[in-house]
């Protein structure tokens, strides 16, 4: 029994590495959130033994809102971004 349609979608043929190449190309300020995250997180887990005699809830708090902080810009700078992008340096037909 055989069908003459082939079904064959390019989302499902990607591999992880080019479906993440692609959606970087789409949205540019994701992937730079995400690694700004996770560098504010390795600094502050490097930072966690020299922290002095400041709490350790505290330490984490802090570097949470940095994190978050990051993120949330990363995200308004990219939306930024795509207005721009999508309304005004659209050329005019």
């Amino acid at each position: 029994m055989s069908t003459d349609t082939d079904v064959s979608l390019s989302s499902y043929d990607e591999d992880q590495g080019s479906k993440l190449i692609r959606k970087a190309k789409e949205a540019p300020f994701v992937p730079i959130g995400m690694a700004g995250f996770a560098a504010i997180v390795a600094y502050g887990l490097y930072k966690l033994k020299s922290r002095g005699n400041t709490k350790m809830s505290v330490h984490l708090i802090h570097m949470r809102v940095a994190a978050q902080g990051f993120v949330v810009g990363a995200m308004t700078l990219g939306m930024g971004y795509s207005m721009y992008r999508e309304f005004w340096a659209k050329p005019k037909p």
